[in-house]
C-alpha cells in the first residue's frame, strides 16, 4: 500500500498540521473502504486528530449514518460531486469535528458509465468555522485515476489527504 506514497508520506504531513493547528478530521470512505483511515491510524499519535472513520458503502447505510437525502442521492448517485460535499459536510457535522473528508468513486473492474468511467473519483473537504460566522466551506474535486482496484483505491487515498492538507495548510 506504499506504492504511491510520497517522501514524507502524505499521511504523516497532514498529520503533524492538524496537529499543530489543534484541530480534527472525520472521513467517510466510499471506494477508498478504509485506506484513509489506515493511513492515518499507520502513523503513530493519530488519536489526536482523528475522531472516526465511516465507510458507508449502501444507500441506506449513508440514509441511517449520516442523514444524507434521499432526493440527492437518486438525482445524482452517490459517485457524484453534490453527494460527496454533502458526505464530507455531515461527516463533520455528526463528529463535530474541525474537517470532514469524503471518498466515492469507481474503482474497478467494473461499474464504470461513459459519464462516470472506472477510475472516476470525487474528493470533498468540508470545514467548521466558528458558528454563525459564515466560514463554513466545502469543496468537492473530480478525479479520473489510472490503475487497477488496489492502485485506484491508493492513489484517491492518498488525494483525499493531500487535498486536506492544502486545506488545512490555508486555514493555519
Amino acid at each position: 500500500m506504499h506504492e504511491f506514497a510520497s517522501d514524507p508520506p502524505i499521511e504523516e504531513t497532514v498529520g503533524d498540521r492538524l496537529r499543530e493547528a489543534d484541530q480534527t478530521v472525520a472521513v467517510a470512505e466510499g471506494c477508498t473502504g478504509g485506506l484513509v483511515a489506515t493511513l492515518l491510524t499507520a502513523t503513530p499519535g493519530a488519536s489526536d486528530y482523528l475522531d472516526r472513520a465511516l465507510v458507508p458503502y449502501s444507500y441506506d447505510s449513508l440514509r441511517e449514518l449520516l442523514a444524507l437525502d434521499r432526493e440527492l442521492l437518486d438525482e445524482h448517485g452517490v459517485v457524484s460531486g453534490p453527494v460527496t460535499r454533502d458526505l464530507a459536510r455531515a461527516v463533520r457535522d455528526t463528529a463535530g469535528t474541525t474537517w470532514g473528508l469524503a471518498t466515492a468513486g469507481v474503482a474497478g473492474p467494473e461499474g464504470g458509465t461513459p459519464e462516470k468511467p472506472v477510475g472516476t473519483a470525487f474528493v470533498a473537504v468540508a470545514y467548521a468555522g466558528e458558528w454563525g460566522s459564515g466560514t463554513s466551506t466545502a469543496s468537492v474535486e473530480r478525479y479520473g485515476i489510472d490503475g487497477d482496484r488496489a492502485a485506484v483505491r491508493e492513489r484517491v487515498a492518498r488525494r483525499a489527504l493531500s487535498d486536506l492538507n492544502s486545506h488545512v495548510t490555508d486555514r493555519v
